[in-house]
């Protein structure tokens, strides 16, 4: 079935239709609120709020096919929420457990440089990249313009390639 055609059903009340709806997108939300707000509680409480947003509001969503867009909206302006109630202090914590558990230690380092990122250019990354969004797509979720999302996108890569460089000039110099 269609996430268009479950949309329809959830919209006429089937509990069930939204529940599958959700756990079609549940692990890309996660790895999103994961990105933007890194603490485990305050995932858990951006991801509840989309969710009891999301089934409260369905009825306002126009468009059955812009479902899964509707939905990362509802999550980035809930971890948005959280960001600003935290008053923009962060502090680095431990790395939480990547999906991927292969050793591979470049795409752990990888995974680590762009967590350290700047708020604005990591959600771009982890759409565009991470969860396979078109330019198009992630600009309208962020209500941005598309060379607003490829600027941040040159600019993170323009960082994570900094921060690449000096271990690779430090292994040319031993």
């Amino acid at each position: 079935m269609s996430i268009e055609q479950e949309v329809r059903l959830a919209k006429q009340g089937d509990r069930e239709a939204f529940i599958r709806l959700m756990r079609q997108i549940e692990q890309g939300l996660y790895n999103t609120a994961r990105a933007m707000v890194k603490k485990d509680e305050d995932i858990a409480d951006a991801l509840q709020e989309t969710i009891l947003k999301a089934y409260k509001s369905l009825d306002t969503l126009r468009e059955p096919g812009f479902f899964k867009t509707w939905v990362y909206r509802i999550l980035i302006n809930e971890c948005n929420s959280i960001l600003k109630r935290r008053s923009r202090s962060v502090t680095m914590e431990a790395l939480p457990e990547t999906q991927d558990t292969s050793d591979n230690m470049a795409s752990v380092e990888l995974r680590m440089a762009v967590d350290k990122l700047e708020d604005q250019q990591r959600i771009v990354v982890v759409l565009y990249y991470y969860q396979d969004m078109p330019l198009k797509q992630v600009a309208d979720m962020l209500q941005i313009s598309e060379s607003a999302v490829k600027t941040r996108l040159y600019r993170a890569r323009k960082t994570l390639f900094a921060a690449r460089r000096p271990s690779i000039l430090s292994l040319a110099a031993s």
